[in-house]
């Protein structure tokens, strides 16, 4: 809120440099915002009594934009990788899905091994287990298993992360 919107009957000043002009009624305030030629800013609403700053609106705006901007920068957003195996799968082409999750995980991203069955194929499921275990294995020096292997309806999924 600035200026007029400010309804409390006394506010916290702080100044245009940062110095405490202590609590005085919002008129005051906004008479010393007035000289000085600047906006009064309610910047702590929810304190006792709310704290108000003189400032120019406009670059307080800016500055506000520019700090939000340089946070989300620091920010890492992590991505979930799909992997799909097929029960009947040869070592080689394990070895191939191996060294692609071994690619995501050396990036950030966590992964997801899916393990689809289909047809017949059903009826083996926990025969194929071992396959989500050998792939978490040959994973074990930069990955860890975040969730175990579990199965969801035709498929079979575990979760592989980074190791802190």
């Amino acid at each position: 809120m600035i200026n007029e919107q400010i309804r409390d009957k006394e506010v916290r000043v702080i100044g245009e440099n940062g110095e405490q002009l202590g609590v005085m009624p919002v008129r005051e305030a906004m008479r010393l915002a007035d000289e000085a030629g600047l906006d009064l800013v309610k910047i702590a609403p929810t304190a006792k009594p709310p704290v108000c700053k003189i400032v120019d609106y406009g670059k307080f705006r800016y500055e506000q934009a520019r700090k939000e901007k340089e946070a989300k920068k620091k920010q890492k957003t992590i991505e979930i990788k799909e992997i799909r195996l097929s029960p009947n799968i040869d070592s080689n082409d394990l070895n191939t899905k191996v060294n692609a999750a071994r690619k995501f995980i050396g990036k950030g991203d966590k992964v997801k091994i899916t393990l689809r069955f289909r047809g017949r194929e059903m009826a083996h499921m926990a025969n194929s287990k071992h396959i989500l275990d050998d792939f978490a294995e040959a994973l074990s020096d930069i990955a860890v298993v975040e969730k175990a292997p579990k199965v969801e309806g035709r498929s079979m999924t575990m979760f592989l992360t980074e190791k802190r």
